[in-house]
C-alpha cells in the first residue's frame, strides 16, 4: 500500500489494512514517515518503509522524476505481488515504477482535488499524465461515482478497469449516535475541514452572519487546520477577523472529533468537491442531519429532506435558507433526521463493507496468478 502520508494511512485505509492482512497477505506499507507510524502498534506484521522524496504539491518534473525512481527501486527491492497505490503523485508515477517492473497495480483516486476544480494548465497536466498511466493499472477504484464517470468519459480508463466505492468509509461502532438538542437554547452548526476556499468555509461564515442577524442564539463552530501548501488556503487575517467578530467558535484542529459531533445539531461542509466526505460520514455515524452541496462526493451522502439538505455549490443564499429549514424543524424532526443519517452510515457507509468491497474488486487479480 502507498500513499502520500502515513496520516493517510492511519485515518483512512485501516479497514483495509485489516481486512487484508485478515484474508492472510503480508503486507507492506510505502509513505512518508509521521507522528501517525502509531499505527504500526495495533499492526506490528505490516512493514513500514519510508518514502524519503515524496512531496504532494510539488509541480516540479525533476522531484517526480526523484520519486518515480524512488518507489521503482523499492520495488525491485521488494517485489510485491500486487501494489495498492492512493492520492495522485501514488497513482502516477508509482503506476510507472511497477509497469517498469511488471508488478500489479491498482490506483484509488480518492479525490480530484485542487487541480481539477479550478481547471486550467495544471488541470490539463494532471489528466494527460492520467491518461498516459491508466493503462498501466489493472483496476481504478472511485470513492464516488462521478469521478468514475469522469475517467471513463475522458477516455482516460476503459469501463472494465473502472469500479466505484463509497469513500473509505467509518467505524460506526466507533463514532455511536449522540442526541440533537443537548442545549434546548441554542442550535450548533459544525464545520470540520481544512480551512481551505474550496472546502466552503467562506460560504459557512457568510451564511452563519445572516442567521445570527435573525437567530443570535446559533453557534456555528469550525474545526479543522491550515493546510499551507494548498492554493486554497485561507487567509490567516480573516479567521482572526471572524473571531474577533463572534461568528464563529473556532476549536483549531482536534485528533477526536466526537465530542465536537455530540454536542452539534448540524454538519455543514458547503465543498466545491470531494472524494467521498469522511467528516459527513463521521456526521452521520453520529446521528447528525447534514448540509452539503451538490458536488461530486457530497451528493452522494445525503437523501434530499430525509437526513439532510443538498444545496447548489458556492450558493450563499441557498445555505443560509437550508439552516434556515433546519432551525425551523422541532426537536423531534431533526432527531429523526438524524437517526435516518445513522442508518445510512450503518448500511452504506460502514468501513468493515467498504473493506469487503476492496477485497472482492483486488481478489481476482490473486486468483489470476494461482491460474
Amino acid at each position: 500500500m502507498v500513499a502520500n502520508t502515513t496520516w493517510n494511512i492511519y485515518n483512512f485505509r485501516l479497514n483495509v489494512l485489516q481486512k487484508l492482512i485478515s484474508e492472510g497477505h503480508q503486507l507492506m506499507v510505502i509513505a512518508p514517515v509521521d507522528e501517525y507510524l502509531e499505527y504500526k502498534e495495533k499492526y506490528p506484521e505490516v512493514k513500514h518503509i519510508p518514502l524519503k522524496s515524496m512531496d504532494r504539491d510539488s509541480k516540479n518534473p525533476i522531484k517526480d522524476l526523484i520519486l518515480t525512481l524512488e518507489l521503482w527501486r523499492k520495488y525491485k527491492t521488494f517485489r510485491p505481488d500486487l501494489v495498492i497505490h492512493y492520492t495522485n503523485k501514488p497513482n502516477i508515477f508509482g503506476g510507472m515504477a511497477a509497469k517498469l517492473l511488471g508488478i500489479k497495480s491498482i490506483a484509488v483516486v480518492t479525490g480530484l482535488g485542487y487541480s481539477f476544480i479550478h481547471g486550467g494548465a495544471l488541470s490539463s497536466v494532471v489528466n494527460q499524465l492520467y491518461k498516459f498511466t491508466g493503462k498501466f493499472h489493472s483496476r481504478f477504484i472511485f470513492e464516488n461515482e462521478d469521478d468514475k464517470e469522469l475517467f471513463i468519459n475522458s477516455k482516460i480508463v476503459e469501463k472494465e478497469q473502472a469500479y466505484s466505492v463509497k469513500g473509505c468509509g467509518v467505524d460506526t461502532s466507533y463514532y455511536t449516535p449522540s442526541p440533537n438538542g443537548l442545549n434546548p437554547d441554542k442550535i450548533t452548526f459544525t464545520f470540520v475541514g481544512r480551512l481551505l476556499y474550496d472546502k466552503g468555509i467562506t460560504e459557512f461564515i457568510s451564511a452563519a452572519k445572516e442567521i445570527k442577524r435573525d437567530f443570535p442564539q446559533a453557534q456555528f463552530d469550525v474545526i479543522g487546520e491550515f493546510d499551507s501548501d494548498n492554493p486554497s488556503n485561507i487567509d490567516k487575517d480573516y479567521l482572526v477577523q471572524w473571531v474577533d467578530s463572534g461568528v464563529i467558535d473556532y476549536k483549531g484542529f482536534v485528533r477526536d472529533i466526537r465530542p465536537f459531533l455530540k454536542h452539534s445539531d448540524c454538519i455543514v461542509l458547503p465543498s466545491y468537491r470531494e472524494g467521498m466526505p469522511r467528516t459527513i460520514l463521521e456526521g452521520l455515524a453520529m446521528g447528525k442531519p447534514v448540509i452539503t452541496t451538490d458536488v461530486p462526493g457530497c451528493r452522494e451522502t445525503v437523501v434530499q429532506g430525509t437526513n439532510g439538505y443538498i444545496v447548489p455549490v458556492r450558493d450563499k443564499v441557498a445555505l443560509k435558507k437550508a439552516m434556515q429549514n433546519l432551525i425551523n424543524l422541532s426537536p423531534s424532526e431533526r432527531k429523526e433526521m438524524g437517526s435516518k443519517g445513522r442508518s445510512l452510515a450503518v448500511n452504506v457507509f460502514d468501513d468493515k463493507l467498504i473493506a469487503e468491497e476492496i477485497h472482492n474488486i483486488i481478489q481476482p487479480l490473486f486468483d489470476e496468478e494461482k491460474d
